[in-house]
């Protein structure tokens, strides 16, 4: 009796280790082709402009894209500026800078996807719209 189960346990023992490898195995290859996926993206983006889509069953895929450095023009000196640094930025000015940064990286997405841009740039109006009216006069 005593056979039959350190049989049993040796049996579990080798199943226990062949599925850690095996889970680690997928691990690694999910992460590879997850990588790949990446890559070719990055490579088709930059290629021919748009995001390259994934198929409908994946509902969700979602990656850093790299940042390639574009060609250096030769390096400007900067000219002194002190003045405007020592000024305090409007914050209300900042916010509708970025929201219209926003709304226009929006809009070249929709315009590379083919969606419709009109609620977009009008959006991009009304953002101009109002920093040209929070400005100081």
């Amino acid at each position: 009796m005593s056979d039959v189960i350190s049989e049993y346990q040796k049996w579990k023992q080798q199943g226990d280790d062949l599925r850690v490898q095996a889970k680690q195995a997928m691990e690694s290859r999910f992460r590879n082709l997850l990588a790949e996926a990446a890559q070719i993206a990055d490579e088709y983006r930059a290629d021919f402009g748009s995001p390259l889509k994934p198929p409908p069953q994946i509902t969700a895929f979602r990656y850093k894209q790299t940042v390639k450095a574009k060609k250096k023009v030769a390096a400007k000196p900067k000219a002194v500026v002190e003045a405007p640094a020592a000024a305090k930025p409007n914050p209300k000015i900042a916010g509708l800078q970025k929201r219209l940064a926003t709304a226009r990286k929006k809009l070249e997405d929709a315009k590379a996807a083919g969606s419709p841009t009109r609620p977009l740039e009008d959006r991009i109006y009304e953002i101009e719209d109002e920093l040209r009216l929070a400005k100081p006069a």
